[in-house]
């Protein structure tokens, strides 16, 4: 720790607000927010505090900490989520949404228009969303236009220009669209009292809207007014039809906001749902993925959400709900409570109705997983090469052959047998899996059935023994006799069920599957055909290449083996340290002596002296 870092540490205030860690070159690392600064950000440097991975790597790039203080913790968490959105830290939650949806906006202006969005300004505008069912905020515009009756136009309705007259009115008022406030036939307090029901309806409140317009459709009816009463009438059937439309969840008709959190461990994402209920009827819902959750507790992304949810939010609900403890609840009640001007109790239910609503959002929010899951699987199968595609198709295999190994047998005159085994992925070599084999069974004659059976039992014997991976494709270079051969083995090591496994011959490039007579046929022209050639040749030039550097080490040893009193083992000595037979006869005595010994060295010299005098 630096001395500049340490006194920032040792000055910093005990009052709430937020801290930003920054590395050396002042890129902001994280964003938190604290009730006492002092004690929060010492802890991270507190050498007893236990730390996960990722906070330990924090800690280590830290070079700076900046902090503001707040009177509470709520402008904290307000003003933590703002610096989160400004600097994008790369060591807080990183909640994403699947794609941008869409907002209603009630624009900041003189009459206001009412229109969806997928843009948020900060210009004082108001918005409702995020709506994932774009269906539903459709039918909530058109219900919002068919009955309250705004305008659609982009004019600057000023005093000045319609006092002027300069405005006409347009077809929108002559269907009963509009009211026409751009001639100014529709005062400014009659429309504003129009947007107020408007974010009543956008908000869930139907049942106190209708009730309001009854009264109004009845006081109308009463002065006589037949037409605007009949008007009135139709608006509230389209409200009650609008109503009827959202699912009722609860019967006591209380506004509640549902958070469920469902994590998937095995892909390292999550998923929050959040169900708005409003007079007891779902009236939207919203959701973001958090991806590398590994090292969080679901409590503590499950926080992160609905803080960053209820510090944007313009409306806050009678109760909030959750599947999970939140870690550090305070600055949120503390929010809630200024905002709504009254306790809003955040809890967890364990039974009853509430616990089975929570059930509910929780199935939500695994079918959302679920549905990433699916995503990202079409999106990596985008990402696979046509070749792999195609192989797949000319194999008839019911999935894609992404990994595919492939082995050749290399000698010479049935000597120095050795195997090869090169695995590609996604159509493209994978060298750090590749692997050779010194063939034993089959030493000293030419038989490549019996290297072969061999190296697919040492090969799929350790994989299981290991647990994978599996490949997808086995692929052996030769024919019916070599494709028997490793069938046989796969049989021997119980792995045949596990993986598909083809022949593919080199005369006439025939591919042949176990248990058929007959050769696969597969277009000379296909890409499927040229990736498996690709694969076969790989194999082979890595089998023979080994073969060939097998047969340099041993003539070189061999050479030293011929010297009198100098045995394999100790020819090898000399060959791995010194490199070469050459740099054996071009080394120092002593060397050759520490290494074998004297006598040994001496036998060494003798044997180089001689072959000299003979040259």
């Amino acid at each position: 720790m630096t001395d500049h870092l340490q006194d920032k540490l040792d000055h910093l205030p005990t009052q709430p607000g937020v801290y930003l860690h920054k590395d050396a070159e002042g890129t902001v690392l994280y964003v938190g927010k604290a009730k006492n600064l002092r004690s929060r950000v010492r802890s991270y440097f507190h050498k007893s505090r236990p730390k996960s991975g990722r906070i330990s790597i924090l800690v280590k790039k830290i070079a700076d900490v900046s902090v503001i203080v707040t009177d509470t913790e709520a402008e904290a968490l307000i003003l933590e989520n703002n610096l989160i959105k400004k600097h994008q830290p790369r060591y807080n939650v990183n909640l994403k949404d699947d794609k941008t949806y869409p907002y209603i906006c009630i624009k900041n202006e003189r009459f206001p228009r009412v229109f969806p969005t997928r843009t948020v300004r900060q210009d004082g505008s108001t918005y409702f969303g995020p709506y994932t069912d774009v269906k539903t905020m459709r039918l909530m515009l058109d219900t919002i236009r068919s009955t309250f009756k705004l305008r659609t136009c982009s004019l600057k309705l000023n005093p000045e220009p319609i006092e002027a007259g300069t405005y006409d009115v347009c077809l929108q008022y002559h269907i009963n669209n509009c009211k026409g406030p751009c001639e100014g036939l529709q005062s400014e307090e009659d429309y504003n009292a129009t947007i107020d029901r408007v974010e009543r309806l956008l908000n869930g409140k139907t049942k106190g809207l209708v009730d309001d317009l009854q009264e109004q459709m009845v006081q109308l009816a009463a002065d006589m007014e037949y037409e605007a009463a009949a008007d009135m009438r139709d608006r509230i059937k389209a409200l009650k039809k609008f109503s009827r439309r959202q699912k009722i969840v609860s019967q006591d008709f209380d506004d509640r906001d549902l958070f469920a959190l469902e994590v998937d461990e095995e892909n390292d994402v999550a998923c929050t749902a959040m169900f708005k209920v409003r007079e007891g009827k779902v009236i939207g819902r919203q959701h973001k993925y958090i991806k590398s959750v590994t090292e969080h507790e679901p409590g503590g992304l499950l926080q992160s959400f609905v803080e960053r949810y209820y510090a944007e939010a313009n409306f806050f609900p009678d109760e909030v709900l959750l599947s999970h403890d939140l870690p550090a609840p305070e600055p949120l009640e503390e929010l809630l409570r200024e905002r709504k001007g009254r306790i809003v109790p955040v809890k967890r239910p364990q039974r009853g109705e509430k616990a089975s609503l929570m059930r509910m959002v929780g199935a939500n929010a695994r079918l959302l997983v679920d549905e990433w899951k699916l995503q990202e699987y079409k999106r990596q199968q985008a990402r696979v090469p046509h070749a792999v595609q195609a192989l797949r198709d000319d194999l008839r295999m019911d999935k894609l052959p992404r990994r595919i190994e492939c082995f050749d047998i290399s000698h010479l005159g049935g000597t120095g047998t050795v195997a090869s085994c090169v695995v590609f992925t996604d159509g493209t070599p994978r060298k750090s899996d590749y692997r050779t084999y010194k063939i034993r069974s089959a030493e000293g004659r030419p038989d490549d059935f019996k290297a072969m059976r061999e190296v697919i039992q040492r090969r799929y014997r350790r994989i299981k023994e290991e647990n994978g991976p599996w490949p997808d494709l086995v692929v052996i270079d030769g024919g019916k006799g070599q494709l028997s051969s490793a069938v046989a083995s796969l049989k021997a090591t119980e792995a045949f069920d596990q993986v598909r496994v083809i022949g593919l011959a080199k005369r006439l490039e025939e591919v042949y599957r176990p248990g058929d007579s007959d050769p696969l046929f597969i277009a000379k022209d296909s890409a499927a055909l040229q990736l498996l050639q690709r694969v076969r040749d790989e194999a082979h030039r890595f089998a023979v290449q080994y073969q060939r550097k097998r047969r340099k080490k041993t003539t070189l040893t061999n050479e030293l083996e011929t010297i009198t009193g100098i045995g394999p083992k100790t020819a090898q000595t000399l060959i791995r340290h010194f490199g070469s037979v050459q740099r054996v006869k071009e080394a120092d005595a002593d060397a050759i002596a520490d290494l074998v010994g004297p006598a040994k060295a001496q036998k060494v010299a003798d044997y180089f002296s001689s072959t000299a005098d003979q040259e």
